[in-house]
């Protein structure tokens, strides 16, 4: 068996068991982990985003089915943020070419942030800049901070149906005041279907998804603001 494939046949099973780690908050067993991926000279974005990510969103699956409780959502967090930590400096940004300022809340009525948060961790790994209004944002919050201030895109979730349309609403005013700003939308539920008829730019899923659409909108308005300077 040649080198690669050793490597490759060590890989997985290292990306499972930081994903197990994580969800089991086991950091001194993360750490010796991590280390053992990197000295073996394994991708760093690789570990973080098929291997602490994957098992950060199955910790917020486990809490939003109450298998977990803020204190094992928080535990699970710190064994994250150590593998991030230990990874960071060993990353390469596969967005360069899209960075971006990026706005993201949970609308009015809606305390469920557990996506979002998950979500932002996701865009600010990645290296967005990302400013957090948390969650039951006031629209008129939401609407001043994203008109008043110098963002590419604006990111609202909802995790309840009563609460859902306060996003139609919400776009509806963003892109009469600002028709260039790009919006995405997720939440439970939320469809495809719902951004198209609320004219939202964007809608994602989960948190990995979103990351890719994020990406996909970004480089949509830097071609385009190069288009403009020609």
């Amino acid at each position: 068996m040649g080198g690669n494939a050793v490597l490759q046949s060590r890989e997985g099973p290292l990306l499972a068991s930081l994903k197990e780690s994580v969800i089991n908050f086991e950091t001194e067993t993360l750490v010796e982990l991590c280390r053992n991926y990197l000295e073996l000279g394994l991708d760093a974005n690789k570990a973080v985003f098929e291997g602490l990510i994957p098992g950060m969103l199955e910790v917020g699956r486990l809490y939003e089915e109450q298998i977990y409780f803020i204190p094992e959502m928080l535990m699970c967090a710190e064994t994250l943020y150590t593998g991030l930590e230990i990874f960071q400096p060993h990353m390469t940004s596969s967005v360069q070419h899209a960075k971006g300022k990026i706005l993201i809340g949970v609308v009015e009525g809606d305390v469920h942030d557990i996506g979002k948060n998950l979500v932002r961790m996701m865009f600010e790994i990645a290296g967005y800049q990302v400013t957090d209004l948390g969650r039951d944002v006031p629209m008129d919050v939401f609407l001043k901070t994203a008109l008043n201030e110098d963002f590419n895109l604006v990111c609202m979730s909802s995790m309840m149906s009563t609460t859902m349309y306060e996003m139609k609403t919400l776009i509806k005013n963003l892109k009469e005041k600002k028709p260039e700003l790009k919006v995405m939308i997720g939440g439970a539920p939320v469809s495809k279907l719902h951004a198209i008829k609320w004219r939202a730019d964007g809608y994602a899923p989960d948190a990995q998804k979103a990351l890719v659409v994020v990406q996909q909108l970004l480089n949509t308005i830097k071609l385009i603001n190069e288009e403009r300077r020609l």
